[in-house]
């Protein structure tokens, strides 16, 4: 989705400046990209958050107006407050539509993962974002991956993701992606064992030790009394 901008210029770099401006619902930024030279603008927070809220996210095409000009951008650098996660400052990249431009892009799960549910294990995520090369307009919001296939001891790599027509990316296709882990409960069950009977055994031994402390703290009481 195409969305328009209008940044300003002329503000004041330093921090006091930015505050204030911030104060004054915009947010510092800079615009950068395509040999120009690079301008620092102010965009209105209100536009900037529709923005940000289309279905693309950080990675939505922006038509960007700055005194007069359009260029077409995308955001690359987005800094946060750590606290209040409110917009701090901004990058925009001018692009050109016909020339793959590198971004990173959300790596999402969907479905469920029944297999290593059903053997109390977990499923692991170590990619959470890929960089991919694409035209502005190919670029996806996000790259699905789904797991219902997925057992433990199976690993998904990079080599083996589908990516949308138009999209490429320079990543290692062996790094992993998702993978099915194990736990000590899956080694319980793989040798016969039920994890809930372990669970209660350790709970109904705990409550017997809980009773012989008590028992034991009594007997200390009594004790006491028949010396008074």
């Amino acid at each position: 989705m195409d969305m328009t901008l209008t940044a300003e210029t002329g503000r004041v770099v330093g921090s006091r400046s930015s505050t204030r401006l911030r104060g004054d619902g915009m947010v510092p930024g800079v615009v950068y990209g395509l040999g120009r030279d690079t301008v620092s603008v102010a965009v209105a927070w209100p536009d900037l958050r529709r923005a940000l809220s289309t279905e693309a996210g950080v990675n939505a095409l922006i038509t960007l107006e700055v005194d007069g000009r359009t260029d077409l951008a995308i955001i690359k650098d987005l800094q946060r407050h750590p606290v209040r996660r409110t917009v701090e400052h901004i990058d925009f990249l001018r692009v050109d539509a016909d020339a793959p431009v590198a971004v990173d892009v959300p790596v999402v799960l969907t479905g469920e993962a029944p297999k290593v549910e059903a053997r109390r294990g977990v499923v692991d995520q170590p990619l959470k974002s890929l960089t991919v090369l694409a035209k502005p307009a190919d670029i996806p919001a996000t790259i699905e991956v789904a797991i219902d296939d997925i057992d433990i001891g199976d690993t998904l790599t990079v080599g083996e993701l589908v990516l949308p027509p138009g999209v490429s990316t320079d990543v290692d296709p062996e790094y992993p992606v998702v993978s099915g882990m194990g736990t000590r409960f899956t080694v319980q069950l793989d040798h016969g064992v039920d994890p809930e009977d372990l669970t209660l055994e350790g709970e109904e031994a705990a409550g017997g030790e809980e009773a012989a402390a008590e028992g034991e703290s009594g007997d200390d009481a009594t004790a006491e009394a028949d010396e008074e």
